[in-house]
């Protein structure tokens, strides 16, 4: 507890700093502010100032972030486990809001979506625009709205700082200098709205799809997270952008400060890897297969083309039942066999294997397996030549207390490093306890065997039928 608070006094000193000659070049502006309320015409609701949020920056009022929000549509009800937040401009060609919002709570059970709420800020300064999404979102999401799952806000023009006229770091042109910094500011705004709402908040872009039930995926994770002692203050759930980014609603605050005082220097992808130094995570913890896909085909920025994709994206996101991994070749370092198997960025990397050498996964439970998918190699390399799939079934002990099955049958072989199989349960037609690579013929190269994954159903069998 008193490390955490000498890095948060050594963060906020760096602020303070930077925030004086903030300060300095911008009194004039911050001191006079509007003096009323911003009345845009066809707004669907009064302006509404955000509440406190209880952080230690607010209770000694440290940097006040001056600003206040329209809500457009809905009103958070209670604090959620997770809020969501996205920011969305008019386009110039194409519009990805809606899909991306179906795409949120389509992908959700009820249980998942009960414990979200997702926050839109319309940031476009044109009033008929927002004035057509919100009728548009109010007419697709009634029930979402209704019950606190949704809320649509606005910042109004007047509370912005300087967009235009700004220096041009990296010999960005003025058109895009002004686009990054203002899309700095939106996210310090719709982070700094969104910090009572959630114990942990996820950034997302306003053109994206979602994988399947990626609010579980999350709380694994995040579970799985805590139990280590490497400090963390950003999970990333996307390799692209500020897509997938997720933080604890405790740190929205700073990082909405952080991002308001260094709008202008560089995009905010640049700024949140500093702020993630600032405060001691020095690597990226970045999840595998991504939970969140970039669907835009033309950018928020002067509708260019934008073709940009995650190649690490599953939309059915995958999830292995509980089992046991036991290999007998030797591993590379850390890179044990269970990482083929378990959700993640891991993979097992062994050393040269010869023939008759294993990989045998023994599930906790006996499992109706429908479908098999194995990969392996990375670039063309370290790929698995030679090998047979097997399922078995009867768990019995074998050396050095490994399990294994007593009878296999074999179901396949790998071809070119890879091996998938649908309608399993057709051709075998009981539960299996066991699911083995075998590898038939040695080889020089090492291998990787980048993942394992199984697809199962409900099954009345008797849990050891024989194959």
């Amino acid at each position: 507890m008193q490390r955490r608070s000498k890095k948060k006094n050594g963060v906020l000193v760096l602020l303070l700093l930077a925030g004086g000659i903030y300060y300095i070049n911008y009194s004039d502006l911050l001191a006079a502010g509007p003096t009323e309320s911003p009345k845009p015409v066809g707004e669907t609701k009064p302006e509404t100032t955000r509440q406190a949020v209880d952080s230690w920056l607010e209770q000694k009022d440290l940097l006040p972030l001056d600003v206040s929000y329209q809500v457009l549509a809905g009103a958070p009800l209670a604090r959620k486990f997770l809020c969501i937040g996205l920011s969305s401009v008019k386009r110039t060609r194409g519009s990805y809001l809606m899909p991306t919002l179906q795409s949120l709570f389509s992908q959700l059970s009820s249980e998942e979506r009960s414990s979200m709420v997702v926050v839109v800020l319309l940031a476009d300064f044109d009033a008929n625009w927002r004035r057509t999404v919100v009728q548009d979102i109010n007419t697709a999401f009634p029930s979402e709205l209704e019950h606190g799952k949704l809320v649509v806000i606005h910042v109004p023009e007047q509370w912005y700082p300087p967009i235009k006229d700004l220096k041009r770091n990296y010999n960005d042109s003025p058109q895009r200098v002004t686009f990054r910094s203002k899309q700095n500011l939106d996210y310090s705004s719709l982070m700094y709205y969104s910090a009572g709402l959630g114990q942990y908040y996820l950034q997302l872009e306003d053109d994206v799809s979602s994988a399947k039930n990626f609010l579980t995926t999350i709380k694994r994770h995040i579970q799985e997270q805590e139990k280590k002692a490497t400090p963390w203050v950003m999970l990333e759930f996307s390799a692209l952008g500020f897509i997938g980014k997720l933080y604890r609603s405790e740190d929205l605050p700073l990082l909405a400060r952080f991002l308001f005082l260094f709008y202008q220097e560089m995009p905010c992808d640049w700024l949140m890897s500093h702020f993630r130094l600032l405060l001691t995570q020095k690597e990226p913890i970045l999840f595998k297969p991504s939970l969140f896909q970039h669907m835009g085909t033309f950018s928020s920025f002067q509708g260019t083309f934008n073709k940009l994709k995650d190649k690490d994206f599953q939309e059915e996101f995958y999830s292995n039942p509980p089992a046991e991994v036991f290999s007998d070749i030797p591993p590379y370092q850390k890179n044990h066999a269970k990482l083929a198997w378990t959700a993640g960025e891991g993979f097992f990397w062994g050393r040269s294997p010869d023939k008759g050498n294993y990989l045998t996964v023994v599930f906790q439970k006996p499992t109706l397996v429908t479908g098999i998918l194995i990969e392996t190699g990375s670039g063309g390399k370290d790929m698995l030549d030679s090998a047979v799939v097997d399922l078995g079934c009867d768990v019995v002990f074998i050396e050095r207390l490994q399990k294994s099955c007593r009878e296999f049958q074999s179901i396949g072989s790998l071809q070119n490093g890879r091996f998938e199989m649908q309608e399993i349960d057709k051709k075998v037609g009981s539960v299996s306890s066991c699911l083995r690579i075998q590898v038939t013929a040695g080889q020089t190269d090492w291998v990787i065997i980048r993942k394992i994954r199984i697809m199962t159903k409900a099954s009345t069998l008797p849990h050891q039928a024989q194959l």
